[in-house]
């Protein structure tokens, strides 16, 4: 009787009785969760390959975006400067309102080198044309006004702007060659000065086979910083190349170098004279002391002159 009613109820459409739980767990497919690997934090797949990260500037060599306003400019501006600029002809010209020679050089000079840090005309212009004049008709009155120009040459190659830079060396030059003992007072100040100098001297732009015009111009840094050095050692006296020597190890001295050469070619004209003469070969030890002797009159000489 109870084997008949259950299969009346199957061919009604009736299931047979399910427990809830199994029903639940079916339904939610907990037994299959986490099984796949979609939904988890960390995966098997290969990581990609990331950029490697460029290694920031230090920027060293950047110009100042800014330049503080000068000395000269506020000056200018102000109708204090005895100068003004000359459109008479086809060139510029600089006016002076008094000869250069009545100035107040420990007043003026120091202002026009602080000129040399503008890059605006008419400041550029009358700064650097004004300097000229300054130095070439300063004669004794510039030793006197040496300490102070050296802040203002400090802060000119402190800009890193390479036109100012380039004016400021040229500068350097003309006021060492200017007048006696001025290299020599100038030695002391190289701690403030060559620093700069020591980070350009062999920036070089490597151009390969193109043409460097700024060779003709005279605006090549590193070959105008080495022009100044040796320009600094040349009138600076006996301690003038231990002080660049120190402050730039990099740098070699172009009279003991030249110093060296002549010592060379005199010791194989003489050898040569000898040999060709006498018909006699020196020996090494007669070589050695004949250039020993030679080196040492050739230093003695340098010394002197």
């Amino acid at each position: 009787m109870l084997q008949q009613q259950q299969t009346n109820k199957r061919i009604k459409g009736h299931s047979p009785q399910r427990s809830p739980g199994k029903f639940c767990s079916n339904l939610l497919n907990i037994s299959n969760k986490f099984a796949g690997t979609g939904g988890m934090c960390s995966s098997l797949a290969p990581k990609k390959s990331q950029a490697p990260q460029k290694v920031p500037k230090s920027g060293i060599f950047q110009a100042l975006p800014m330049i503080e306003q000068t000395l000269f400019k506020k000056y200018y501006d102000r109708g204090d400067l005895p100068i003004a600029v000359n459109f008479s002809g086809a060139v510029r010209k600089i006016v002076w309102k008094c000869e250069p020679e009545c100035l107040d050089y420990h007043l003026y000079l120091p202002i026009f080198f602080e000129g040399l840090r503008e890059v605006e005309d008419p400041y550029k212009f009358l700064a650097v044309n004004g300097c000229e004049e300054l130095l070439q008709k300063g004669e004794t009155k510039i030793l006197s006004v040496l300490p102070q120009l050296i802040i203002p040459i400090k802060k000119a190659l402190a800009t890193k702007n390479h036109d100012i830079m380039c004016i400021t060396l040229k500068k350097i030059q003309k006021l060492v060659k200017s007048g006696q003992m001025i290299g020599e007072a100038l030695v002391p100040y190289y701690r403030q000065i060559l620093p700069v100098m020591n980070m350009y001297k062999n920036k070089r732009l490597n151009i390969g086979d193109k043409i460097d015009y700024s060779q003709r111009k005279n605006e090549n840094l590193s070959d105008l910083i080495q022009e100044t050095l040796e320009t600094l050692e040349k009138n600076g006296g006996e301690d003038a190349y231990i002080n660049i020597k120190y402050m730039i190890p990099t740098y070699e001295s172009f009279e003991l170098n030249s110093l060296q050469l002549k010592i060379s070619i005199i010791f194989q004209k003489l050898l040569k004279y000898h040999v060709n003469l006498k018909r006699v070969k020196f020996s090494s030890e007669a070589q050695r002391k004949v250039k020993q002797f030679i080196s040492l009159s050739m230093l003695n000489y340098y010394q002197k002159t």
